[in-house]
């Protein structure tokens, strides 16, 4: 006992109080209480009951077999790592995981001649808000148990944070792939702490999408190629963020439906009916900036290096680089044009 609170409610009190939005614990179960030492044990090793390791390895080699990564190769790397936590850090059972809801009461401006920008870009980069409070976090802890060993990363290690979300019952994954919380809707982004203290479980999150297709329906690329299974190579938001090729690389119905989109995608998110309910956040580095809101192309268009690097140094809108935004402009032009 922490006090009269366990150390379960002292963490999860501490993690409110740093301001994060939803907070809950995942225990990472050993299958026949056994745990791997090695990546290949993790593979090879029988199980009567597929652990949540064990199902996640084999979900996401499938996905990887059937090439939905595309040039994402660093997911492919290690996928016994990426599957469990007790690899990336040896001894770990059980995984803080954090959610900072970004949604905010802003519309984008989508007049002709403007492009559009996915809401979790519209502020500052979230993994530097995610970082200082996670440091904080795993001091914290060690503050309240000094044996204990930790690890924190915000979209940022090998780490399936979704499915340790759902498993720490912040939301379900639906039928996009994304966390959907019944409090929060599509709009929490996740953190997570490892450590080795065998903390108090949460509740799994229950599926509560039911016979709800929406997202599929609303995907303009056919992406979702079936419930909860998205092939990145056909998805807006891979082409604007992650391809690092040329314009002319891209397929030209794909260029097509990418419509005004210059960073990401939210038309999934949209359209989720668990949205209706969330509240906005009341994070400052989440409100938006005007750019954000409103990018007026042409203007966009006309940037060189040193304005880029001026305008977004604060933005995860860096990640596509000079020449990716160029060429997502250059396609939204072209779209706007043909219309």
């Amino acid at each position: 006992m922490v006090g009269h609170m366990t150390l379960t409610e002292s963490i999860k009190r501490e993690a409110l109080a740093l301001g994060f939005d939803a907070v809950g614990i995942a225990r990472i179960e050993a299958e026949k209480g056994v745990e791997p030492d090695s990546a290949e044990q993790a593979k090879t090793s029988p199980s009567p009951e597929m652990s949540l390791p064990r199902l996640l390895l084999d979900r996401l080699s499938e996905w990887l077999r059937r090439g939905y990564h595309g040039t994402m190769a660093w997911i492919g790397r290690d996928p016994a790592k990426r599957a469990d936590p007790r690899l990336v850090l040896p001894g770990c059972q059980s995984i803080v995981v954090v959610g900072l809801n970004y949604l905010t009461d802003h519309r984008a401006d989508e007049r002709p001649g403007h492009g559009r920008i996915a809401r979790y870009a519209w502020g500052r980069d979230y993994h530097k808000v995610f970082w200082d409070r996670l440091k904080q976090l795993e001091q914290q802890i060690r503050d309240l148990a000094p044996e204990a060993e930790t690890r924190s990363y915000a979209d940022t290690g090998p780490i399936m944070e979704k499915a340790w979300a759902e498993r720490a019952g912040l939301g379900w994954i639906g039928k996009h792939s994304n966390l959907v919380s019944a409090t929060h809707g599509s709009w929490l982004l996740l953190g997570e702490v490892l450590t080795t203290l065998p903390l108090d479980a949460d509740e799994p999150a229950t599926d509560l999408c039911g016979s709800c297709s929406l997202c599929i329906q609303a995907c303009p690329t056919g992406a979702i190629v079936e419930p909860y299974v998205v092939d990145a190579t056909k998805c807006i938001s891979y082409w604007t963020i992650e391809w690092r090729g040329l314009r002319e690389e891209i397929p030209p119905a794909i260029q097509q439906r990418m419509g005004n989109k210059i960073f990401g995608c939210d038309d999934c998110l949209d359209v989720c009916p668990f949205n209706l309910r969330a509240e906005p956040t009341t994070e400052p580095a989440f409100q938006p900036t005007p750019l954000a809101l409103s990018p007026n192309l042409d203007a966009l268009s006309m940037l060189d290096e040193a304005a880029f690097s001026s305008l977004f140094q604060q933005s995860p809108i860096r990640r596509t680089k000079l020449e990716g935004l160029r060429r997502n402009i250059a396609i939204a032009q072209q779209n706007l044009n043909s219309l």
